[in-house]
């Protein structure tokens, strides 16, 4: 029975022990708190008197209480300050300085000589209702030939480098045809044979009507098949070659087609190549029905070739309107404008275009170049310069397109100043010169 109760007694004075040790730790983290209390100038508990709570409770077995909660508890009542709030509150201070900035681009002087960079102050001014359609490079009436054989035989090229696009002149020779070799015989040869047969057979004629041997009626006959082999000699006896009959060009311009091969057979009448002067072209544009009402105010036009970005006004290439359709065609719902103008470019009769058909002007329209225009995610921007190293990335509202320059419906206003060439550049710059939001401090 003793030794039963000294065991109880054990156990018991091990667990108050083992009690007392944890307040006793947990009063020496209470008293850290109190000290970083202490910083701010707030009232705290030393370790000392943390030690008399922990002594008042010793021997307290099965308190309930959470001691170390309450010493917070008494510090965060005492303090009197909500320093969360004040630390927030500053952060969010900080934010709103520095977000002023956030949407404006470092671009530095050099930066802008480097890409070519120049701007287009912003103003009003007159801008014409347009028509996008779809065209094509004509060559007018007159100012092209179809070169045909004279004469049946062996297609030779007086020059083996004549091709789409070789400049010739007025009379100059294109092609030489023989038939020497074949099994009909050269042509310019039985033409001479067949002329001499007849001279000879007229001027014996003429002798016989006067002596009245032969009828006026046969002399007739005579006299025709005379003129008849005259006029195939000559025609051949003036281009005829040692090398064969010469075909020439009638104009001066350059070689649009060739159509044969170099010993190729041809026939009397075959096409042998094309000739365009290329000096007046013609536009064609084809305008839908919708826009019918809206042709009787057109007047000019710009147009951009398939293989060419430069946009061509017919205002420069001394253009003018030659008509427009007054209906569709039988297998088109598209209604034909034809324009004519001078090729000062590099123009070939042809081509497909892109038409942009000038109508009414409309005033006081603020419109940018086209390339100053860029595109994110089914929106329009622009860059603007807000002074000589600072840039903007600017939304905006587009109208109609000339080709040349975008009508502007919101966004811009007079006077800003807008980045027309070098806008890829700034475009570049804009990902790593502005600040994300939330950013660290």
């Amino acid at each position: 029975m003793i030794n039963r109760i000294t065991s109880l007694s054990i156990e018991r004075s091990l667990k108050y022990s083992f009690i007392l040790l944890i307040m006793i730790s947990v009063a020496a983290f209470t008293g850290c708190k109190g000290k970083k209390t202490d910083e701010h100038g707030h009232a705290a508990e030393t370790h000392a008197e943390a030690g008399a709570k922990v002594d008042e409770h010793e021997h307290v077995e099965g308190d309930g209480h959470d001691h170390a909660t309450e010493t917070e508890t008494e510090h965060s009542e005492g303090d009197g300050h909500d320093h969360s709030a004040v630390e927030e509150a500053g952060h969010v201070e900080g934010n709103e300085k520095d977000s002023e900035h956030t949407d404006e681009i470092a671009f530095s002087k050099k930066q802008a000589a480097l890409a070519g960079l120049t701007t287009e102050t912003v103003s009003p001014g007159t801008f014409y209702n347009t028509i996008k359609t779809s065209g094509q490079i004509q060559a007018p009436q007159g100012n092209e030939v179809v070169i045909a054989a004279t004469s049946n035989g062996i297609v030779s090229f007086t020059n083996s480098s004549i091709t789409e696009g070789t400049a010739v002149g007025a009379g100059q020779t294109i092609v030489t045809i023989s038939a020497k070799k074949l099994l009909e015989g050269d042509p310019a040869a039985k033409a001479k044979i067949a002329y001499e047969t007849a001279l000879k057979e007229y001027q014996r004629a003429e002798g016989l009507v006067k002596d009245q041997i032969i009828s006026a009626k046969e002399f007739e006959q005579v006299k025709l098949r005379y003129e008849t082999a005259k006029t195939t000699y000559d025609a051949q006896a003036s281009n005829n070659t040692e090398k064969g009959i010469s075909v020439t060009s009638p104009i001066s311009g350059y070689i649009k087609n060739r159509l044969v091969a170099q010993g190729e057979f041809v026939s009397v009448g075959q096409p042998i190549a094309t000739v365009s002067q290329n000096k007046r072209l013609q536009l064609r544009a084809e305008v839908s029905e919708n826009n019918y009402k809206i042709l009787k105010s057109i007047s000019s036009a710009n147009f951009k070739l398939a293989y060419d970005n430069t946009v061509y006004k017919l205002s420069d290439l001394n253009g003018r309107l030659l008509s427009y359709g007054k209906s569709s065609g039988d297998q088109s719902f598209y209604i034909p404008v034809t324009f004519e103008f001078d090729n000062i470019g590099e123009i070939i009769p042809g081509a497909f275009t892109e038409v942009y058909l000038l109508s009414s002007p409309l005033e006081n329209v603020i419109s940018v170049p086209v390339p100053s225009i860029t595109e994110e995610q089914g929106l329009n921007f622009v860059y603007l310069q807000l002074d000589e190293e600072g840039y903007k990335k600017q939304e905006v509202m587009l109208g109609q397109n000339n080709g040349e320059r975008v009508q502007i419906l919101s966004g811009l206003k007079n006077g800003d100043k807008v980045v027309t060439k070098g806008v890829y550049q700034v475009k570049l710059a804009a990902t790593s010169s502005v600040m994300p939001e939330g950013h660290a401090h």
